[in-house]
């Protein structure tokens, strides 16, 4: 739900008017060289103005916004916050250069000190501390360094310490021009001293900034700042998302606002002794490219870790763990205690690399903590889901049961559906100011039924068809959807005198613009809608064909032509954003090629021609991302596929690169493959503020042109590692009883999933599309399967199929991506010398309950890559092809096919 702009928003954080400018701007900068960069300091603060590479125009620091923020209480990098109390004392005594600024006391600066500075004239005189910051270049490299000392005669407990981080991540008042070639986001790996922050350009092709602890500065904590939202550029808004801090220690925060939280990482203090000095501090380096970020941390001697799948790992599957530093791994532990276990492997073929498998134990968070030889502590951070297929297995139950809104009395038309969910009091959501959270439309009313519907592509179950083609035929249609095609924005609204026996809640505020009236919640203007309604259609249509004895009320051709007619009414020229991007629109390409392989050359030439039309409009544009809001992460995935499906290799590289700038691959799995979304928590969330959001729904949905691009691209393993942890993403907002939660929230005060359902959906949309078995022989590891357990490397490669919806296998070395209509992967096994692939297919996934059972398998075999001496696979006895799929008979349960070229 993207309908305005969020320009300002408090929410419990600071307002009011901004003091007078209080950084010094007037009074001029100090201009510095390092080997690799240009440095501009504000003179009187000595905070940076301006970083720029070498050779470069690119600027990581907003220096154009500067005179928008230049008063007390706005952060930038070279400040300090920190609490700090008298060993034996209770309370902490807070300091924060932000606060009361006044010129810092300059110090001369010499040998590899470029400028430097004592910090108490911006200090309270009761900080306990004194803080001198050298700006210096060591070994080549740029470094923030503090220089922390206990001016007391008594011993002082640093119970927190952080650098606040300030980059150019303000799109406010800017054209997309502008906010792509000037802007970068910022993520980070909280992973004590092997953490890092990556700073990545938005053209997702310049150099990024890789900014590394120095010493023992440990990355503890990542605090989000608060700064008031009263005035341009409107900080903590869908322009300007907000910054955040490094923290070496928190424990200050951890016994206070984060008393209710388990932390990342364990808190800690330190303890300086009258008159001792600790230097804390971190530097800049740049990467080459985003795929180098992690040579580049290699480089600068800090621990690198690769996880495989990633850091998101069910029950059922083996996760393999690879480290590189150039101390021996000492110890390792896990919290909570027995959550994973360990053994090393020796899959790593180059040097510097030791492997481990990792299997998964308890449900939830996990914290691998890694101690090196040196001293060096480095933390992984794991999210661990039950099998997967039972996790799917259970959100479909959850959906069809707990969130099943049956009401005869419903004066909505809102009845039978998959209704919104409010896990906290564990009750569907009835009434919501934001008309379309219960209006069964937008992502964040639609949510819970599209997922629902795609669930059962991926694995049907009978009673949970049947609820929903009654959903589909009595509510989808007729109701959210009108006999002409178009599509409400809201079946709910806000409109007591059109309705005044209905009990509206007094205790919820009906006076904001999201409370419409009926004439605003049934307007059919918003493109977006239509592509939720069209994919379950098309879903339930891949049940009717594939399952057809678990269809009785409308046959497949009924549910395909439904799909087409909601496409080409969506496209006819009377909807809004039919020309951008939409989420969630790679099942659009998906009806395209089912109406081919079905024959129906008309529809398909429509649809075809309304893509075409779309997609020529994007080819004109260099950032044809545009959506409802004024920088986006949604339009990418649409644009990508039809780009890719029209040959326009030009504008499909754009928006691949675009997507890589801000979906990050990080040893952390609440950051692995997560798409940049901040605002979405105030239209779909129940805890409404501007956050960064972990695995909303553009992890699985641009995590689509990435798998995409490594199937053509069959040796570019980043490409693979990011989007497999998007893709994985969807998995970890099902709770242990079925319940999706649309995303987690990611303030260091909350660290928790929230509780509505929300726009989850187009996310488990994304994943159900894309997600499979991805078999490669890796340079650095030897043969790996993302999804799968490799289970026997010589004289033939065996992989047990173990991704959540077992109908998508892709072999690397051959460009054969395998797809299953009907049935479920069970046993891959590939032999390298022969160029030959048996597969095992089974009516029913394994791992799952419910699961209905498919009378053969349709295995569908497509070469994605073109590669030297490959053509494509074909089965090596004589199978029927049906519709593009070959039938393979099953006997007592399964049927087991050889292709070959």
């Amino acid at each position: 739900m993207r309908f305005k702009i969020l320009l300002a928003c408090s929410f419990g954080f600071l307002t009011g008017h901004l003091a007078a400018a209080q950084l010094g701007l007037a009074n001029g900068f100090l201009n510095l060289t390092s080997p690799n960069f240009s440095v501009q300091l504000v003179k009187d603060s000595q905070t940076l103005y301006s970083l720029r590479p070498s050779g470069s125009s690119f600027d990581f620091i907003p220096g154009d916004m500067m005179t928008k923020r230049q008063s007390n209480g706005q952060y930038h990098l070279g400040d300090v916050t920190f609490r700090v109390r008298k060993v034996g004392s209770t309370a902490w005594i807070s300091g924060d250069t932000s606060t009361a600024r006044h010129p810092v006391t300059a110090i001369t600066a010499s040998g590899t000190t470029l400028a430097a500075a004592n910090l108490a004239p911006t200090l309270p005189s009761t900080s306990l501390l004194s803080i001198t910051r050298r700006w210096v270049v060591q070994n080549n490299v740029l470094q923030l360094l503090f220089d922390v000392t206990n001016s007391q005669t008594t011993a002082v407990e640093i119970g927190s310490l952080g650098i606040p981080l300030e980059f150019n991540n303000i799109f406010t008042d800017r054209t997309a021009a502008q906010t792509n070639t000037l802007c970068s986001l910022f993520d980070p790996y909280i992973g004590q001293d092997a953490g890092y922050v990556q700073v990545t350009p938005l053209l997702g092709t310049l150099p990024p900034l890789i900014v590394t602890p120095v010493g023992k500065s440990p990355f503890e904590g990542w605090r989000f700042l608060p700064e008031s939202t009263s005035a341009d550029p409107f900080y903590q808004s869908q322009t300007f998302e907000g910054l955040y801090e490094w923290q070496f220690h928190t424990l200050a925060y951890a016994q206070n606002e984060w008393s209710a939280v388990t932390p990342w990482n364990a808190a800690t203090s330190a303890t300086l002794q009258a008159g001792q000095t600790r230097t804390y501090g971190v530097q800049f380096v740049t990467a080459p490219s985003i795929r180098d970020i992690d040579r580049t941390v290699r480089s600068v001697n800090r621990p690198v870790a690769v996880g495989i799948p990633g850091y998101i790992l069910p029950t059922d599957q083996v996760g393999k763990l690879f480290l590189n530093y150039s101390s021996a791994v000492q110890s390792i532990a896990v919290t909570p205690s027995g959550a994973l276990t360990w053994a090393s492997n020796s899959d790593a073929k180059t040097t510097g690399w030791v492997g481990y498998s990792l299997t998964a134990h308890t449900w939830g968070r996990a914290r691998l903590s890694i101690t090196y030889a040196d001293g060096t502590l480095q933390t992984v951070h794991y999210y661990v889901t039950k099998g997967a297929t039972q996790a799917i297995g259970d959100l479909g139950n959850f959906l069809t049961t707990s969130q099943w809104f049956n009401s005869t009395t419903d004066p909505f038309l809102r009845s039978p559906s998959v209704i919104s969910y409010d896990r906290e009091v564990n009750a569907v959501v009835k009434d919501d100011p934001r008309a379309w959270i219960p209006g069964l439309s937008d992502e964040a009313g639609a949510g819970s039924w599209l997922a629902a519907t795609m669930k059962q592509y991926a694995q049907p179950n009978a009673a949970e068809v049947a609820k929903l083609e009654q959903f589909a035929t009595k509510v989808l249609w007729g109701s959210i959807q009108n006999t002409n095609g178009t599509v409400k924005k809201a079946v709910y609204f806000y409109e007591p005198t059109r309705l005044p026996s209905y009990p509206y809640p007094t205790s919820i505020f009906w006076g904001n613009w999201w409370s419409w009236n009926r004439a605003a919640s049934f307007a059919t203007d918003r493109a977006y809608d239509y592509v939720h309604v069209a994919a379950a259609y098309w879903a339930l249509y891949r049940v009717a064909r594939n399952y057809p004895t678990l269809v009785n009320v409308q046959t497949w051709q009924w549910y395909l032509n439904q799909a087409v007619f909601t496409v080409t009414t969506m496209t006819n020229g009377k909807t809004g954003f039919a020309d951008v991007g939409l989420m969630g629109e790679t099942v659009i390409r998906f009806l395209l090629d089912d109406l081919k392989r079905e024959g129906l050359t008309a529809n398909a030439t429509l649809v075809e021609s309304r893509m075409k039309a779309r997609e020529t409009v994007w080819a004109g544009q260099r950032y044809p991302f545009g959506s409802e809001m004024a920088w986006d992460s949604t339009g990418q995935e649409g644009v990508y596929a039809w780009a890719r499906y029209f040959n326009d290799t030009t504008t499909a590289t754009n928006a691949l690169n675009s997507i890589l700038a801000y979906q990050p691959l990080i040893p952390h799995w609440g950051y692995n493959g997560n798409a940049r979304r901040y605002w979405d928590n105030v239209y779909g969330g129940k805890l409404q503020r501007i956050e960064r959001q972990i695995h909303h729904y553009g992890s699985g949905l641009n995590a689509l042109p990435l798998i995409s691009a490594f199937e053509a691209s069959t040796t570019d393993y980043y490409l693979l590692r990011v989007a497999y942890g998007g893709l994985s993403g969807p998995l970890s907002n099902i709770d242990q009883g079925g319940f999706a939660s649309a995303s987690f929230h990611s303030f260091a005060d909350t660290l928790k999933w929230d509780g509505y359902s929300g726009d989850y959906g187009p996310n488990f949309s994304g994943h159900s599309m894309g997600i499979g078995t991805f078999i490669v022989n890796h340079p650095d590891f030897g043969w790996q399967a993302f999804g799968g357990n490799v289970i026997s490397t010589s004289p033939t490669i065996q992989v047990q199929i173990r991704d959540s919806v077992r109908r998508r296998v892709y072999i690397a070395p051959l460009g054969a991506l395998l797809t299953l209509d009907a049935g479920a992967f069970s046993l891959v096994t590939y032999d390298p010398s022969a160029r030959t692939v048996a597969v095992t297919i089974t009516a029913v996934p394994d791992g799952v309950t419910g699961a209905a059972s498919a009378p053969n398998g349709r295995l569908v075999i497509e070469q994605k890559a073109t590669l030297s001496g490959i053509t494509i696979l074909k089965p090596t006895t004589n199978l029927a092809l049906n519709a593009g799929a070959y039938t393979v008979p099953f006997t007592s349960g399964s049927g087991t096919v050889t292709l070959a070229m």
